[in-house]
């Protein structure tokens, strides 16, 4: 069996949300008028208002999606599209060279359209995204900021009540894509004034599949999808209830548990990094400070080791981490943000969630205390054969 330390890219469902999943496989469609629909349409909203109080916010501002990248996107795209149709001119984007592709590919997208100016701010070295630059990219005929509350890579956590605060003050909306946040900080969304967040089920207990979309009430989106308007008119498309009714339980019980996951798993993740930094050639990437980074990452830079060949014995030794996101085509090229970082050496990302144990931690010590060395070994050979 496998240790399974890769929870930023998916983490297991609650048995909350596998309840309700299973509870509402056979639901009748949503909008229908009869009862097995209107039973339907009572899970769907009553998942709504769970997520709402999660959240802090008005049901009337929770919009289901299949996930964070939609979510991303109709916030991106809706908001940009509807400045574009409200004033003349072009409407100016700006975010950060560390984004989850959901949100820079359909910034650059929008770019390449002529729809949007775009600004792309870079990041320190440690991940973070400095309040001040982002707000002297700001210029007159700027639409939307949008920068995420935590790297998924890095782990490194902005500070997104601040930046927020600011930009309403010159009536500027700020987006957040705050997947990686929401299992371990205490997102809210009337407290961090922000305009537009994005979530992702399976980031917090819930499936695959399903995702929360947060736009303040009044502000101007214009849909992805063009049908039915079910959601506000903002996302067409038949109401997914077992995943919806799923989505909202997870985040309640994520909720719940927010504040001991965290302490458990900083304890968990500081000791898995202290052990591992003391090997030769490995360090921790991201912030120092432990209130500027995730409690559930360890993002290491290991030199003199070919990644390839890491990735392969740890596979066999049935160690599941990640050399970075789990979100790209699978081609064998650079991260962006380790890019935009400048981060050196071979990367390795170890992430815990709510099923991780000690065990686990423990397990990942022995197995990468051995591993390292023997593919340092066997890199330095191959080199000196080469």
């Amino acid at each position: 069996m496998s240790t399974y330390l890769d929870h930023a890219a998916s983490t297991p469902p609650r048995p909350e949300a596998r309840a309700a999943l299973a509870s509402w496989l056979d639901a009748a469609n949503a909008s229908s008028t009869h009862a097995a629909g209107q039973a339907a349409r009572v899970a769907v909203e009553e998942a709504r208002e769970a997520v709402a109080t999660a959240l802090s916010c008005s049901p009337h501002e929770v919009v289901f999606t299949s996930g964070g990248t939609e979510a991303d996107n109709l916030a991106v795209k809706g908001v940009i599209w509807a400045a574009r149709d409200r004033a003349a001119g072009t409407p100016h984007l700006i975010t950060t060279a560390v984004e989850h592709p959901a949100v820079l590919d359909p910034a650059r997208w929008l770019a390449e359209r002529g729809d949007a100016s775009l600004t792309v701010v870079a990041p320190a070295r440690d991940g973070r995204v400095d309040i001040e630059q982002v707000l002297a990219a700001v210029g007159p005929r700027t639409a939307l900021v949008s920068v995420m509350s935590a790297n998924n890579e890095l782990g490194a956590v902005n500070d997104i009540p601040g930046l927020a605060a600011v930009l309403a003050e010159r009536g500027i909306p700020l987006h957040t894509d705050a997947v990686q946040a929401i299992a371990t900080l205490d997102v809210e969304v009337a407290a961090w004034g922000t305009a537009a967040l994005a979530l992702s089920a399976h980031k917090f207990g819930g499936p695959q599949g399903v995702g929360i979309a947060v736009l303040r009430r009044g502000l101007p989106v214009v849909p992805l999808f063009h049908g039915g308007g079910q959601d506000r008119g903002v996302r067409s498309g038949t109401f997914a209830t077992g995943l919806d009714a799923a989505c909202g339980e997870a985040l309640t019980a994520a909720v719940r548990d927010r504040t001991d996951l965290r302490e458990r798993l900083r304890t968990m993740t500081d000791r898995l990094a202290g052990a591992l930094t003391a090997l030769d050639g490995v360090r921790r990437n991201g912030p120092v400070d432990p209130a500027q980074r995730l409690a559930s990452h360890v993002h290491l830079g290991i030199d003199e080791v070919d990644g390839g060949a890491l990735s392969v014995a740890l596979d066999r030794a049935g160690l599941d981490v990640s050399s970075g996101a789990a979100c790209g085509s699978g081609a064998a090229k650079a991260s962006h943000v380790l890019e935009a970082t400048d981060v050196a050496g071979t990367p390795l990302r170890l992430s815990l969630g709510w099923t991780s144990t000690q065990a686990d931690v423990d397990r990942a010590i022995d197995v990468l205390t051995d591993v390292i060395p023997s593919v340092r070994a066997r890199t330095a050979g191959a080199g000196a054969r080469a």
